[in-house]
């Protein structure tokens, strides 16, 4: 299972390959074992953008230097580090490891192994590899990481908590075939051996792996020699795949058990269920609209006082609607719960008179702008026709002439990729959650070039961006991330529109069952009441 968790930098191929799944995955019976006290049941389903399964185990089975508590994202905690420092501009990071921990056959965790873990990940080349791009690690002494990066990495901390980051003991995984050298993506032969249960003495977290299959369910035992705190609660973990109605009918009638893939409707149907923990709330997803900044694509929407005109004349409330309760509308690009977001009342509010005032201003009343969305895709109860039909309407109330032309992913993809779309809805999942993922928004940066706004056109917005990428105090980097988005919000290209809701139900028979966007849920943190 390990390292196989998926990046979202390429969740809009992710989610090609998921529309064209066919509906037709088998329901699993609730056959797991319910030994009072003993079973704790996570059902989530395959069918999903992104499958959390890799996260809620991974999260596990394997010790990371850093995590989170509970589903505070804004702040990562030390979990093998005993102790770190910034230098160099944040170019250089130095890691003091524990010197207690061992893995689950009673092997030291030592630097060598955080060294080989880390260049595995990377040379192997999976989705997650980007994660630490232009990351050196190496070993100073039996206990001591240095990693060193070829830019500011301020959001290394955030990184280094995702579940593909996790240490794995290298001389089991070497014995078995692995290999962090250049050549991994060829010649690392370990996985096999890493997805059965021989494997239970490569990681150091408070579970192993008892049994594996994509397709129905996996099992995770104690790891009963476990070095850390809180020990594990459970005799047994079971995370299984499962269709969203069968987890409304499960959920039901469980005990010790979580459902991650209902959708807002169905959890409604829920919170009189007295039994049940039902929990609505924003999802790290945003919803976006873009216009192009670049003339040459488009003289209409490249117009600030057009742009203007959007951003004042959109209804946002009725936006929310279609989403449903626990939808958000967020007041700037980074979600709500990271580190640097924006309080609510920061939110762009409608203003029509300021509204109709831009748009007589820009001169292009009239002309028509066609808005361009991925039709085949529905995200946390979302289908982008039809937010895209809501933008549309809220638009031509105003005046404007808005065309809608809906396309496969894969079509849109390619357009908005190629930085001439002119008018786009559009979805950004977090690569990690820290806000330094949302610099690429600013002008030169990869959004900001699918957007049309080139380095150069934006020297105080550009400003702020340099400088929130080497500043690592907390309170600092929130001040400076709050402004880039302000400064985005009054004269970006952007029109940040909402978070989707997240629905996360559990059986009130358990503590510390929460939703956690990095790993789904923690299930090292959950214990029986």
């Amino acid at each position: 299972m390990h390292h196989r968790s998926p990046a979202r930098r390429s969740w809009l191929v992710a989610l090609a390959a998921v529309v064209a799944l066919a509906c037709a995955t088998a329901a699993f019976g609730a056959t797991a074992d319910r030994t009072a006290g003993s079973t704790l049941v996570v059902d989530n389903s395959l069918q999903r953008a992104f499958d959390p399964t890799a996260s809620i185990v991974d999260r596990a089975i394997y010790d990371t230097l850093f995590t989170y508590r509970k589903d505070d994202l804004a702040h990562p905690i030390p979990l093998l580090v005993a102790s770190w420092k910034a230098s160099n501009g944040a170019k250089t990071f130095t890691f003091a490891l524990k010197p207690n921990v061992h893995f689950a056959n009673g092997d030291p965790l030592t630097s060598a192994d955080v060294v080989f873990s880390l260049n595995r990940l990377i040379n192997i080349k999976g989705n997650p590899a980007f994660l630490l791009a232009g990351i050196t690690v190496k070993a100073k002494g039996k206990y001591v990481v240095v990693m060193t990066s070829k830019t500011p990495a301020t959001q290394l901390l955030s990184i280094l908590a995702n579940p593909s980051t996790g240490i794995v003991n290298s001389k089991l995984v070497k014995a078995h075939g692995g290999t962090a050298a250049a050549n991994a993506s060829t010649a690392d032969k370990a996985e096999q051996w890493l997805n059965s249960s021989a494997s239970a003495g490569a990681g150091s977290g408070p579970y192993t792996l008892q049994s594996y299959s994509t397709t129905s369910q996996i099992t995770l035992v104690p790891n009963k020699s476990y070095w850390g705190a809180p020990k594990p609660a459970f005799s047994t973990v079971v995370v299984r795949n499962m269709i969203a109605a069968t987890q409304l009918i499960n959920i039901q009638r469980g005990t010790h058990e979580v459902a991650i893939d209902l959708s807002a409707d169905q959890a409604q149907t829920l919170r009189s269920n007295s039994h049940l923990h039902v929990s609505l709330q924003p999802s790290t997803w945003v919803f976006w609209l873009l216009a192009n900044n670049d003339p040459k694509v488009s003289a209409i929407t490249s117009n600030k006082q057009w742009q203007q005109a959007v951003r004042y004349g959109l209804d946002y409330k009725s936006l929310l609607s279609v989403a449903g309760p626990g939808a958000y509308q967020t007041p700037g690009i980074i979600p709500s719960m990271f580190l640097g977001a924006l309080p609510a009342k920061d939110a762009v509010k409608q203003d029509l008179t300021k509204a109709k005032a831009a748009l007589a201003a820009s001169g292009d009343a009239s002309q028509a702008v066609t808005l361009q969305y991925p039709s085949d895709l529905t995200i946390n109860g979302v289908p982008f026709t039809t937010l895209a039909e809501k933008v549309q309407a809220n638009l031509q109330s105003l005046g404007m002439n808005v065309q809608l032309s809906g396309s496969p992913t894969s079509t849109w993809l390619t357009t908005y990729r190629s930085g001439q779309m002119a008018f786009g809805l559009s979805l950004w999942g977090p690569d990690y959650p820290d806000p330094a993922d949302y610099l690429t928004f600013a002008p030169g940066q990869l959004v900001g070039l699918r957007a049309g706004w080139a380095k150069g056109t934006s020297a105080g917005i550009e400003s702020l961006a340099a400088k929130a990428l080497v500043t690592t105090d907390p309170k600092q980097r929130q001040k400076l991330y709050q402004q880039y988005q302000l400064d985005l919000n009054a004269s970006g290209p952007y029109f940040p529109l909402m978070q989707p809701t997240q629905v996360f139900v559990s059986t009130s028979d358990l503590r510390n069952a929460v939703y956690n966007a990095e790993y789904s849920i923690d299930v090292t943190q959950v214990s029986p009441k």
